[in-house]
């Protein structure tokens, strides 16, 4: 991608390989973030149950561009080779200089609209859900989100390189990663340019004061310019101003968007239909555009996050399951599309979560499932061979359970 030619289509699977080259510093990251956390605070950064969670909705969000190519990058080389105004040369670090700007500028722009817009915010949430706040919230992603954040990239595409976006898109997106974390804490002067931990934690508040503040991806300029930043003041209680109480990564992915279907055909009115989409999350009938500051629930500092009460060997159950299905995982975005794996992943991922968990008859069905899958060669990894014995085991641990 660096050295893509001007004129040419960019190589689309590049992207989703470098994607899939971050996973093992993803991973080593996480595991530095524990061990920093239990040096500094004698306590783990997080939990079993909100971690397997955000990385249920990581690998949900990105099946779609196993199955699919990714429709920003594919949009965005249509608009380049088609309607492009002029061409500014890849190779001038000016045009580096003006991408990393214009993309995070972008970032920022449809990041507050998610926050201010209901249908937008239905799919934002996804990232906002946890109560922890680590890096493997960086990972809780939502799958409906991308199919409207590519359209806020195609004025760039009139005159910037689809390699030089493409690059940009990549790096905003992976320095994302490190900010979300407590272990760090102040960077001092760049704290006054750069997107940081210590802001990034504010915008993932629940408290009054930092609801819809510091919007920037790699920079915070735009938030002082625009009159959105919030500096990190009282300590930060994470989460949704009315929490899920779920880990189930498909209810956490369409809940928001069937309280929208209810609350449209409640509201009278076809204008106020419209408000309910349109209009901030806060909104009803008589309200301002984004609702109500005073109706945002007051932080006592006493919150305690879900945390169903689960037995230990149930919790070391999910993490051997999960641990298969992400090297299944990990192994499909390295090789080809394979359709079938991709739906064994999304039953999983259902399955797998606290409500279900204990439920034998679910789990049994689920191992049944991967038993069939595997005799007939779908899954070739060598860890899915090695840990069949296991996952047979626990077919009977199941029973048990059941």
């Amino acid at each position: 991608l660096v050295k893509g030619e001007s004129n040419s289509i960019c190589d689309v699977t590049s992207f989703l390989h470098t994607l899939f080259q971050s996973i093992p510093f993803f991973i080593a990251f996480i595991g530095l973030e524990f061990a920093v956390s239990w040096v500094q605070k004698r306590k783990l950064s997080g939990r079993i149950n909100d971690g397997i969670s955000s990385l249920s909705l990581g690998i949900l969000s990105r099946l779609p561009d196993v199955l699919f190519r990714s429709v920003d990058l594919i949009s965005y080389i249509y608009i380049w080779n088609n309607y492009r105004l002029f061409e500014l040369p890849w190779d001038s670090p000016w045009t580096w200089y003006l991408t990393l700007l214009g993309v995070d500028f972008v970032y920022y722009c449809f990041h507050r609209i998610s926050h201010e817009v209901n249908i937008l915010w239905a799919a934002h949430q996804v990232h906002h859900s946890s109560e922890d706040y680590n890096l493997f919230t960086a990972l809780r992603q939502s799958v409906l989100q991308k199919y409207t954040s590519w359209i806020f990239n195609l004025p760039m595409a009139l005159f910037i390189p689809p390699s030089v976006f493409a690059v940009h898109l990549q790096f905003n997106l992976l320095y994302q990663f490190w900010i979300h974390t407590e272990v760090i804490t102040n960077l001092g002067p760049l704290e006054w340019i750069l997107n940081t931990p210590s802001h990034h934690r504010v915008h993932h508040g629940r408290n009054p004061y930092c609801i819809d503040k510091n919007y920037g991806g790699t920079l915070i300029i735009w938030d002082r310019i625009f009159g959105t930043f919030e500096a990190e003041d009282a300590k930060v209680v994470y989460g949704l101003t009315h929490p899920v109480n779920s880990f189930d990564p498909i209810m956490l992915q369409l809940r928001p968007l069937a309280h929208i279907w209810n609350t449209f055909w409640a509201t009278p009115g076809f204008c106020n239909k419209l408000s309910v989409i349109f209009k901030g999350p806060g909104w009803g009938p008589g309200k301002p555009r984004l609702g109500l500051p005073e109706e945002i629930p007051v932080i006592t500092g006493k919150e305690v996050p879900f945390n169903p009460s689960v037995p230990a060997y149930l919790n070391c159950y999910a993490v051997v399951h999960f641990a298969v299905i992400l090297d299944l995982y990990t192994e499909l975005l390295g090789t080809v599309t394979d359709i079938t794996n991709c739906f064994y992943i999304l039953f999983f991922t259902e399955v797998n979560k606290e409500e279900k968990i204990g439920s034998g008859i679910l789990e049994i069905i689920r191992c049944l499932v991967f038993i069939g899958v595997y005799k007939h060669g779908y899954l070739r990894s060598q860890m899915e061979k090695y840990l069949m014995l296991l996952w047979v085991f626990f077919f009977f641990f199941s029973f048990c359970l059941g």
